[in-house]
């Protein structure tokens, strides 16, 4: 089952995130060096415990960084980890919790050429599979003839092409990526969405995507620390939400945390679920949680407490960085 899940770096390659407590999960040191170490004990956990996929982004700080020195440091082989990243995004904070923009979005042909050869220039053999960072169904990034050439030429490299996608229309934008043809062939390979207990908008769409062959990702399936129990927060659109959920986790001996990632692992379509660990502890919890028995009355209890896919993501947008 380990194998199912994956370790994404967005919380350990740069000071600021939007999950909750990120700045408890490290412990307040920010020197890259001491970040350095505390992603590789993370990513160490997560090896040992049969996680064999990471994923990080241009815009996750020094991720790549990290992930890389990490990949020579425990003389792993290419191929032996998927090693997924992202390009869209330029990281902007410099290093600071307090940004006032913390990244930068440029789909641009030029982008994806720089930023490749920067990804590149990292993980080198490693780096199995590229994706777009980002693409909303109010994009144009689909459309762009010159920037889809070029990203169908990642196949003459041996990286397979990707994207991921936000915002209340992921589905839309699914459902577009699964058109997108070069020769013949359809040039995504795998989608990454949020798919969590409070938004559940792009299932169908990647029901579709899964048929189709694409590699589906579920990200976000904690809700950036929301669907935990150390979410304190008073969201007047959250609170009632995780109060059913926290009494049905009760019901079963359990956590909210664990209740939610197991189901995003009963998704049939579901290839790779990613957890946003940052600290081995929570690697660690995560790897038990898979032990819980999520079943069809758990389903049926739990489906009533989705939002809105534009509710989900206007409140998500109000998400502090810290």
């Amino acid at each position: 089952m380990p194998a199912r899940l994956g370790l994404g770096l967005a919380a350990l390659g740069r000071p600021g995130y939007v999950t909750l407590n990120h700045a408890s999960d490290l412990g307040g040191s920010y020197d890259p060096t001491a970040m350095e170490a505390h992603a590789h004990a993370v990513l160490d956990a997560a090896f040992d415990a049969g996680i064999r996929y990471i994923d990080a982004a241009r815009s996750y700080g020094r991720a790549e960084d990290f992930l890389a020195s990490w990949l020579r440091k425990r003389a792993i082989e290419p191929g032996r980890v998927s090693v997924a990243s992202k390009w869209g995004y330029t990281y902007t904070a410099g290093w600071s919790t307090s940004a006032t923009q913390h990244e930068v979005k440029d789909h641009s042909l030029a982008a994806f050429e720089r930023q490749l050869a920067e990804s590149t220039e990292r993980l080198g053999r490693h780096l199995s599979l590229y994706q777009i960072h980002s693409v909303t169904a109010e994009g144009k990034t689909l459309e762009d003839d010159a920037l889809i050439d070029a990203i169908a030429g990642l196949r003459e490299r041996g990286v397979r092409a990707g994207l991921s996608v936000s915002g209340a229309g992921q589905d839309v934008a699914i459902r577009r990526s699964l058109e997108v043809r070069r020769d013949g062939q359809r040039v995504f390979d795998s989608v990454q969405a949020t798919w969590n207990l409070l938004e559940r908008g792009a299932e169908s769409a990647l029901e579709d995507a899964h048929a189709a062959g694409m590699k589906v990702v579920v990200k976000e399936s904690l809700a950036n620390g929301r669907l935990t129990q150390a979410n304190r927060d008073d969201d007047k659109v959250f609170a009632p939400l995780l109060a059913r959920i926290s009494e049905l986790a009760d019901t079963r001996g359990t956590t909210i945390e664990m209740l939610a990632l197991a189901a995003a692992l009963a998704r049939p379509w579901a290839d790779v679920v990613l957890t946003g660990a940052a600290t081995v502890e929570q690697i660690r919890s995560t790897v038990f949680a898979l032990e819980l028995a999520y079943d069809e009355e758990l389903e049926v209890q739990l489906r009533s407490v989705s939002l809105k896919p534009a509710e989900y993501w206007q409140a998500r947008s109000s998400f502090k960085w810290n």
